[in-house]
Parts: structure tokens; sequence; C-alpha cells
């Protein structure tokens, strides 16, 4: 009986941290939709075999998708890091263990680093990424990866 108590009180505190994380990825993809940005370098699109074109077509960068996507997942990085120092820090008051410990220090250490690297921190200090194309949201979609499996080992064990 104490055992499906235990369970079904894990099951809600893993269902309620993923609407959490549903929730924060939609508000800040709405969020960096809605913010003004400065504008946005465009060229003109090269002209066809029969030389129609002559720049009447203006095509956008795609700085916007990658720019939102780097906003998304760098938000979600930060929620699933402090649930993680949630987890780290009540097993450090159980065990007392020097791993634990620097599990905590290793959070805390990642969470800095994405808020300093945080798109909407940058834009508050009107610094703007421009000219990295995906590559701006890939090193932050390998640490999605990688605290993903963190945090599945930490709630199945």
């Amino acid at each position: 009986m104490e055992n499906s108590i235990k369970y079904s009180g894990r099951k809600f505190k893993i269902t309620l941290l993923f609407l959490i994380i549903i929730a924060v990825s939609l508000f800040t993809t709405l969020w960096t939709l809605t913010t003004s940005y400065p504008p946005l370098p465009t060229r003109a699109a090269p002209p066809n075999n029969f030389g129609i074109g002559n720049g009447q077509i203006v095509i956008r960068s795609d700085f916007e998708i990658f720019y939102v996507a780097h906003s998304v997942v760098s938000t979600v990085n930060m929620v699933l890091l402090i649930a993680l120092l949630v987890i780290f820090i009540e097993v450090y008051k159980k065990t007392k263990s020097e791993f634990s410990f620097g599990l905590i220090i290793f959070g805390f250490a990642f969470l800095l680093k994405d808020i300093a690297s945080s798109p909407f921190l940058a834009s508050i200090f009107s610094f703007y990424a421009s000219g990295l194309g995906p590559f701006i949201v890939l090193p932050d979609m390998f640490e999605l990866a990688a605290l993903s499996v963190l945090l599945y080992l930490n709630l199945k064990y």
C-alpha cells in the first residue's frame, strides 16, 4: 500500500514537471515571437533563368526561427536545471554525500551559464546574435538531451 502511494506521488511530480516545461516552452515561444527585435537582414532573390526577379522578391533571413528556438530551448534547459538542483539538494540533505554536493555545484554552474547565454539577458543589454544560423541553437539542444537523460535517471531511481 505504501509503495503505491509513493509511486502515485512520484507520477504526479513527473506529470507536474512536464506540464511546467510545456507551459514554459509555450510562454517563451509566444514572448519571443511578440518581442520586437531590430530589423533583420534581407536579401534580394536571385534572378531565374529568364532574368526575371531583379530583386523584386525579398527573402527574409531564417534568423527568427533559430533565435526563437534558442530562446525556447535555453529556457527549458533552465527549468530542467532547477528541477535537477531541487533533486540534488534533497539527496544531499538525506545523505550528506560529497558527490551530491558536487552535483549541486555542477547544476548551479550550468544554470549560471544558461542564464548568461540567454537571449533574453542579451537583449536587455541590446546585444543580438547574428549570422550563426543553426549553430546558435545546437549547443543548447545537446545540453537539453543530456539534461533530459540526467533528469530521467534521477526520477527513475
